[in-house]
C-alpha cells in the first residue's frame, strides 16, 4: 500500500514537516518522488525509518503493550482468617496502577511465571501474566 506525506504523518503520530525532512534526508525505506508528490510505501501498516545517528529515540518506535500481572496476596489471606470483613486478596498491576478484587476474569492467553530467586518488588514469587484484557469482577 502506498500513502502520501500526511497519511504517514498521520500513521506516526508526527507533523507532517518531520516527514518532509526524514524524506529529504532518505531515511524513509522506498519512498520516491511522483512530480512535486512524495508515494510512501507501508510495510506491515507502517512507513520504514531507518535510525538516525544521533539524538532521543525516535517516537514513533512502537512501545510493547503493558503486560498485566495478577497477584494472589498471601498477606491478605492470613488476615481475613481474623476478620470479619474480608478485605481482596488479587491484585491486578498494569502500568502504575494497582486495582484489587476478589474475583477476576482474564479474556485471553495467560502464563502463571514461578521465580522463587528473582521475585517481584512487591514480593510475589508465583505470579500470572497477560497481554488480554483482564475484567475484574468483585471489584473493592
Amino acid at each position: 500500500m502506498l500513502v502520501g506525506t500526511a497519511q504517514a504523518a498521520e500513521l506516526l503520530g508526527i507533523s507532517t514537516a518531520r516527514v518532509r525532512l526524514l524524506l529529504k534526508q532518505g531515511r524513509i525505506e522506498g519512498a520516491y518522488k511522483i512530480g512535486r508528490f512524495w508515494v510512501i510505501p507501508l510495510f506491515e501498516g507502517m512507513p520504514v525509518i531507518s535510525k538516525g545517528r544521533r539524538g532521543p529515540k525516535a517516537k514513533w518506535c512502537r512501545r510493547r503493550p503493558a503486560v498485566t500481572f495478577i497477584h494472589v496476596n498471601q498477606h491478605a489471606i492470613r488476615q481475613n482468617k481474623k476478620r470479619e470483613h474480608h478485605l481482596p486478596v488479587i491484585s491486578i498491576k498494569k502500568g502504575n496502577s494497582n486495582i484489587y478484587g476478589h474475583e477476576v476474569r482474564i479474556n485471553g492467553p495467560c502464563r502463571i511465571v514461578y521465580q522463587p530467586n528473582l521475585p517481584k518488588p512487591c514480593g510475589a514469587r508465583v505470579w500470572i501474566e497477560t497481554l488480554s484484557n483482564v475484567e475484574v469482577i468483585n471489584r473493592c
